[in-house]
C-alpha cells in the first residue's frame, strides 16, 4: 500500500495549492519556464 501511495498515487494526483496540477507536471511546467528565461 506504501509503494502504491507514495510511487503511484502522490506523483499523479492534482494538488488545488498549484493550479491543479500533478507534482510531476508542476515540476514540467516550472523547469519549461526556466529554460524560457521566464
Amino acid at each position: 500500500m506504501f509503494d502504491y501511495i507514495e510511487m503511484f498515487y502522490n506523483p499523479t494526483r492534482k494538488h488545488t495549492n498549484n493550479g491543479m496540477l500533478s507534482p510531476v507536471d508542476y515540476e514540467m511546467k516550472q523547469q519549461k519556464m526556466n529554460e524560457a528565461g521566464v
